[in-house]
């Protein structure tokens, strides 16, 4: 995934609370497993006019011109609640969103986000809804997420402190999903293979399986 450290970009506010994976990605709109595909499907129950319509419903904050390009959201309280589905933030990813702003999300929701490199910043219900008054006042609404020192402003005037896990915050700068975080241990992991098969040379033995039954009490 791509490394994050510091984006300005148009914030579009979505100032709902409970939106949840259902309406950031419908059920309907998952034809695959895949992560490509999904951007058209984002939000679709609020984008467009009509059920499996791609006419855009006018005044839905992502169709308005001035939020064209959007690659910061934000919105409200439990964002990402209701289901785990991970297409949820594929599709954000997708569109190209590259961090969600709001007052708490959803835990499993967040820790999709950290895997996709999509950064959840957690900011008070009151310094949010500032933001997204100040965005929508503003006459180029770009806000800045600076991952490195953990701060959001806004007209490069006023700024925010958030909060991040330390480990969540390594793996978004270094853009290093869970498998890539893994293999950084790579020589720690053959080096305790080497010492276990020399300890328990057992378990690396391939055993063929003879095809015999199994017999006596399976609950034994």
């Amino acid at each position: 995934m791509k490394p994050f450290t510091t984006l300005t970009a148009i914030a579009a506010p979505l100032l709902r609370d409970n939106v949840d994976t259902d309406a950031i990605i419908p059920s309907r709109e998952m034809r695959s497993v895949s992560k490509k595909g999904l951007a058209d499907g984002l939000f679709a129950g609020w984008r467009y006019v009509a059920i499996g319509s791609r006419e855009p419903q006018r005044d839905f904050v992502l169709n308005r011109p001035r939020y064209a390009g959007a690659r910061i959201l934000v919105s409200g309280a439990n964002f990402g609640c209701g289901s785990s589905r991970e297409h949820a933030v594929w599709a954000l990813a997708e569109f190209g969103i590259r961090a969600v702003v709001a007052p708490s999300f959803n835990p499993i929701f967040q820790a999709n986000c950290i895997a996709n490199g999509v950064v959840p910043v957690l900011l008070g219900r009151d310094v949010v809804a500032t933001i997204a008054a100040a965005l929508e006042e503003s006459a180029s609404p770009h806000l800045t997420v600076d991952l490195d020192t953990q701060a959001v402003s806004l007209d490069h005037a006023r700024a925010w402190h958030f909060e991040i896990d330390p480990d969540a915050r390594e793996a978004l700068l270094a853009g290093r999903d869970s498998i890539a975080q893994t293999l950084q241990l790579a020589d720690q992991i053959a080096a305790f293979r080497a010492r276990d098969a020399v300890a328990r040379a057992w378990i690396y033995t391939s055993v063929e399986r003879t095809g015999q039954a199994i017999t006596g009490d399976p609950s034994s």
